[in-house]
């Protein structure tokens, strides 16, 4: 994707309009929620490179929310912002995984230099393809920012592909990933890929198959 993606959790309206606006007028798609609960469903369908939470919003805050996405292997960078100053908030916002904590009230422009420099030093680790944003050590495939489900063998045949792209991946390595290996299957496995994916595989007769550069 030619732009992050930020998630942003708050429930003042005005505030959230604010920030948005300077957000996106950096060149940041920015989606918005006004509970905890709309937070985790949009985390579930979409994949964030940063997100900014406030603590106290309705139905999840956003301490508990955190927590639970991080007991769930989602390591996105996350900066707080809250009216929340004690020291165990304080203390609870980092124990919970959070990267950056900024207390309101705060200039907008203030949040903008934050979200850049949490963005200019998070490490990228994704394999980009067309609109495909592939992470080889999670396993996790995201086609214009939507996260897209394989099974067990395609998503191994779909990593051996990724990770050599431009390159011939031999039959007999792809054959051998397969349940029940055979031609047919391969054909199948690989035809399949094509159709949920909308990538270019060369299927080069009798040697293997490349996963074409763009």
């Amino acid at each position: 994707m030619s732009t992050a993606t930020i998630l942003l959790l708050e429930d003042d309206a005005l505030l959230q309009a604010t920030i948005r606006e300077i957000l996106e007028a950096a060149d940041y798609e920015v989606d918005v929620a006004n509970d905890g609960e709309e937070a985790a469903n949009l985390c579930f369908d979409n994949h964030y490179q940063l997100y900014i939470f406030d603590i106290n919003v309705p139905k999840i805050n956003g301490i508990n929310l955190l927590e639970d996405l991080r007991c769930a292997g989602d390591e996105t960078p996350t900066i707080y912002m809250t009216a929340l100053v004690d020291l165990d908030s304080i203390t609870k916002a980092f124990d919970a995984g959070a990267e950056d904590y900024l207390k309101k009230p705060f200039y907008p422009q203030e949040l903008l230099l934050r979200v850049n420099g949490r963005l200019k030093s998070a490490p990228t680790n994704a394999i980009i393809y067309k609109t495909i944003e592939y992470y080889p050590l999670t396993k996790e495939i995201f086609k214009e920012g939507k996260i897209i489900s394989l099974g067990s063998v395609q998503i191994k045949i779909f990593d051996m592909l990724m990770q050599n792209i431009g390159k011939l991946t031999h039959k007999e390595t792809l054959i051998d990933l397969l349940e029940h290996p055979s031609d047919t299957a391969l054909r199948v496995a690989m035809t399949k890929l094509k159709q949920k994916l909308e990538v270019e595989i060369t299927n080069v007769r009798g040697l293997g198959y490349i996963l074409e550069k763009i």
